[in-house]
């Protein structure tokens, strides 16, 4: 592999676990209703676990409360089991057409804990980031054993993933600082 190539996988893997993290962030409850906390929801719709925004149109009419309105109203048993189950901690309201639900405003206390999952969650994002760069190093180490690359060329490429890294972690803790503001903010 060349050092492009090695520079390429790396980024584009880094880049991934950034977009997961960046996900992950966008399903946290913050006091507001969003259509991103209940969109990731799993559903047993017909023997298998299928995204709630596949079954549904969800909307939030007002910042304190989402609507999910299924195409098949027969799944709105099952829409509603999947609310209950889910860590949301959020009571669906049943009318046999669509389900509402309030999402009641956080307590000093749930935003703390919050913030310390959002911390868990970035380092957890760090930490893929660190082996994806730990496997771009083996790479380098191997193509330089394998006398595709010169000496200097590896540790030229593992300058560049450690840079890379570095960027990454930045935009994370970038990423979880400003939602961690948001959530102490509200």
């Amino acid at each position: 592999m060349s050092t492009d190539e090695i520079l390429f996988d790396a980024e584009e893997r880094m880049d991934k676990a950034a977009n997961v993290f960046k996900d992950e962030l966008r399903g946290l409850r913050t006091g507001r209703a969003t259509p991103a906390l209940v969109d990731s929801l799993r559903v047993e719709y017909y023997g298998s676990p299928t995204p709630l925004k596949q079954l549904a149109q969800i909307n939030t009419p007002d910042p304190t409360s989402i609507v999910i309105r299924p195409f098949d109203p027969g799944c709105l048993k099952d829409i509603e089991k999947a609310i209950r189950s889910s860590d949301l901690g959020m009571a669906p309201n049943n009318d046999g057409k669509m389900i509402r639900l309030s999402v009641p405003p956080m307590s000093g206390e749930q935003r703390q804990k919050m913030v310390q999952r959002i911390k868990k969650s970035s380092e957890d994002a760090k930490v893929a980031c660190r082996n994806i760069r730990r496997d771009a190093n083996k790479h380098f180490d191997q193509a330089e054993k394998d006398k595709e690359m010169t000496e200097d060329d590896r540790d030229k490429g593992k300058e560049q993933v450690q840079t890379l890294l570095k960027t990454y972690e930045d935009k994370i803790t970038e990423m979880a600082d400003k939602k961690a503001k948001e959530i102490l903010e509200q």
